[in-house]
């Protein structure tokens, strides 16, 4: 029982010193520092209330931004699946119960059917953006266009 303290304690101390040390390493992956630093300019993207990553509704695709009007208004939809309730079989979106969430198509220039994107709503009013067929969603902020 007496040793466990000093471990933790040296464990904290490696791990102060490697992180120093490869803090300390240039890009280069020396650990001259000769190297000019560089900065980076990418940030953690948004995230919504969800977790997920965000999108402004203005930076979403025009097609996009005309469902979430034809959403608002309540249609008329040109797909007869829109509005359909969305079972989230993924498990990408946040778990609710069956009938929480509905679907839109997002119409995809060139496409002759349905195409990969979506517009999903939650019934809190959270929104949702999918352009590769449910497999990643970025939750929309911010107003509409």
């Amino acid at each position: 029982m007496l040793l466990r303290p000093p471990r933790v304690l040296l464990a904290l101390v490696l791990a102060v010193l490697l992180g120093g040390f490869l803090a300390g390493c240039s890009p280069s992956g020396g650990a001259t520092g000769t190297a000019a630093p560089t900065r980076t300019t990418a940030t953690a993207a948004p995230t919504g209330a969800s977790g997920l990553p965000a999108v402004r509704a203005a930076d979403l695709p025009p097609e996009a931004r005309r469902t979430l009007d034809l959403v608002a208004r309540g249609g008329p939809y040109p797909y007869a699946k829109d509005g359909t309730v969305f079972s989230n079989f993924e498990k990408v979106l946040p778990g609710r119960e069956r009938g929480y969430y509905h679907e839109y198509t997002v119409k995809t220039p060139g496409e002759r059917d349905r195409g990969a994107r979506r517009l999903v709503t939650g019934r809190g009013g959270e929104t949702y953006y999918t352009d590769d067929h449910y497999e990643t969603f970025r939750e929309v902020v911010g107003d509409g266009p």
